[in-house]
């Protein structure tokens, strides 16, 4: 199995891509700092599945899971702040989609550290 056949790694893959429709209209101001910010968050997301994947051991799977989790946290963080800024009116448009990746990324997290007893 590849990292590509995973659900985890496909939604954060479409979720990258609402990140990127959501940030669009951002201030041109913001280009190189809150929108470049969230963009590389949420980047880091499957990057990090995809790198993690690609090591020889779970506890090295486990480590790029938890840095993809560190990501998703990092842009929520983020995501409030463009909101208080009021560069976002519909946050709407990646609650749900930010919920089942949050969701995904701990049930991965919970498998391999099943798998492995870690």
């Amino acid at each position: 199995m590849y990292h590509k056949d995973l659900e985890v790694y496909k939604e954060s893959i479409a979720f990258v891509a609402k990140i990127y429709e959501l940030t669009k209209d951002f201030p041109k101001e913001e280009m190189y700092s809150l929108t470049s910010q969230i963009r590389r968050a949420a980047i880091s997301i499957p990057s990090n599945i995809a790198e993690g994947y690609a090591r020889i051991s779970d506890k090295q799977i486990l480590n790029f899971v938890n840095i993809a989790i560190g990501s998703l946290a990092e842009l929520e963080a983020q995501l409030e702040i463009a909101k208080v800024l009021g560069y976002i009116k519909d946050i709407s448009k990646v609650n749900d989609s930010f919920t089942k990746l949050k969701s995904l990324l701990l049930g991965f997290k919970k498998y391999i550290q099943n798998k492995t007893d870690l």
